[in-house]
């Protein structure tokens, strides 16, 4: 399911960065006092009661500027109000009402998108008082808060979730797999995506980003349902030029939270680049299941070890990927693309595998056997129980007499046992570690 999109609009220097720091937890956007610093839409997740969703800090709306940069800036901010779900209105409170809010709520009330109103840098109960004149906006009931001090953002939070729609995704189905196709422009993901449905469906170029927009495509193979959703290629933030583009990577981003699978493609000539890592990094943070395709395996000139050597070179490079198979295909020579919806099909199935407590449990004691816990200072640490608690990701709990006491080494050693025993090849484990008190509460 894709998460909800929340993005933060405003005039320049009304404290959306600030705002947007406070709600991820993280110092992510730059704050400065000098209007026009925020000139990209920056990205991040954030929660809030259990409910997850992607915020976009845009640059500040300036209605009639002719500076190019300003007006860069109030494209920007307008291709977020398009993506949002929901779009949290920012105003400054010691400021007052001004024309320029006016005719930024002008801009939103046509949106036809649920607004949320904020009005920022209210730090007293006098200061509240002014903020009825924002009233006039017709946009609702003015949230007074402070971002700098985290005043009342409580009630900002639960005013936003409560404006997320109800039906996302309503038409999803339980037997069928989502696969997202993702990766740099130009590694041929729409000659892929062609080859996989075996007719043209999505226009082919070899001009860097042709593909604007995810596409979705419904497919049956050998019985199984499949959603394949080809996306815009993400490019490193500065090569990122037009507005249009910088749209499509959101797009992408959402594409991968809309998946059970990611198809990560890569380019067989140009090798693993930076680029290709930050892309695998976003799948895997994800939970999703991830095969690497390498592309134009073609062009490439093979001996008896240019497959070894190159799966070596990917496991070094991108190691958190080390349970992702690697498949080496030419979209244009039509090479082993057969072979990706049965990979595809084996990778959900691993995702959703669920393991006893009880074999659990008895893998603890062999690995326990193998291994003994680490200890620190005299104390050592001793596995008490082992429990599967979800799937897609498969995520683990582990009960242990003193969680300080696990050592990332060890943990890993465990993740490597379930993988050796079960499989779970193509889909990242997540492995939790809680004290024997939060044991005995569960049970």
């Amino acid at each position: 399911m894709s998460k909800p999109i929340v993005a933060i609009v405003g005039r320049p220097n009304v404290g959306k960065s600030t705002l947007f720091n406070q709600i991820g937890k993280k110092r992510v956007s730059i704050v400065d006092d000098f209007p026009g610093v925020t000139r990209d839409r920056i990205y991040m997740d954030a929660e809030w009661l259990q409910h997850t969703f992607t915020m976009i800090d845009t640059g500040g709306i300036e209605i009639d500027s002719t500076d190019h940069i300003l007006r860069s800036i109030r494209q920007q901010a307008q291709i977020a109000i398009e993506e949002a779900d929901v779009i949290l209105f920012l105003l400054d409170g010691r400021a007052g009402l001004t024309g320029a809010d006016e005719e930024v709520a002008r801009i939103l009330r046509s949106s036809k998108k649920p607004v949320i109103l904020a009005v920022n840098k209210v730090d007293s109960q006098k200061q509240e008082s002014d903020c009825y004149e924002f009233y006039n906006l017709g946009l609702g009931d003015p949230i007074p808060i402070s971002a700098s001090n985290s005043l009342n953002l409580g009630d900002l939070l639960d005013a936003v979730v409560a404006a997320f729609p109800q039906d996302r995704d309503t038409d999803a189905e339980e037997d069928q797999i989502s696969i997202a196709v993702i990766g740099r422009p130009n590694v041929g993901k729409s000659s892929l995506v062609n080859v996989l449905l075996g007719e043209e469906r999505v226009i082919v170029s070899d001009v860097p980003g042709t593909t604007r927009d995810a596409i979705d495509t419904h497919f049956i193979k050998d019985g199984m349902k499949y959603i394949l959703i080809d996306t815009a290629g993400m490019r490193r933030k500065g090569k990122i030029d037009e507005p249009v583009e910088r749209y499509s990577v959101m797009r992408s981003l959402r594409a991968v939270d809309r998946a059970n699978v990611v198809l990560l493609v890569l380019d067989a000539v140009a090798g693993i680049t930076e680029q290709d890592k930050k892309i695998a990094g976003y799948a895997h943070e994800s939970g999703k299941g991830v095969i690497i395709v390498v592309n134009k395996w073609d062009l490439i000139e093979k001996d008896d070890k240019s497959t070894l050597r190159f799966t070596e070179d990917l496991r070094e490079e991108i190691g958190f990927l080390q349970y992702a198979p690697v498949l080496y295909t030419s979209a244009l020579t039509r090479q082993r693309v057969h072979r990706v919806t049965e990979l595809v099909k084996y990778v959900a199935e691993q995702q959703s595998m669920r393991i006893q407590t009880s074999v659990l449990n008895e893998l603890i004691r062999d690995a326990v056997s193998i291994n003994p816990p680490p200890s620190h200072k005299g104390r050592q640490l001793k596995l008490l129980f082992m429990t599967q608690a979800d799937i897609e990701p498969p995520k683990f709990i582990i009960f242990v007499n003193d969680p300080e006491l696990m050592h990332f080494s060890y943990l890993r050693f465990l993740e490597n046992k379930l993988r050796e025993n079960f499989g779970f090849e193509g889909t990242p484990l997540r492995m939790i570690v809680r004290g024997r008190k939060e044991e005995e509460d569960g049970r």
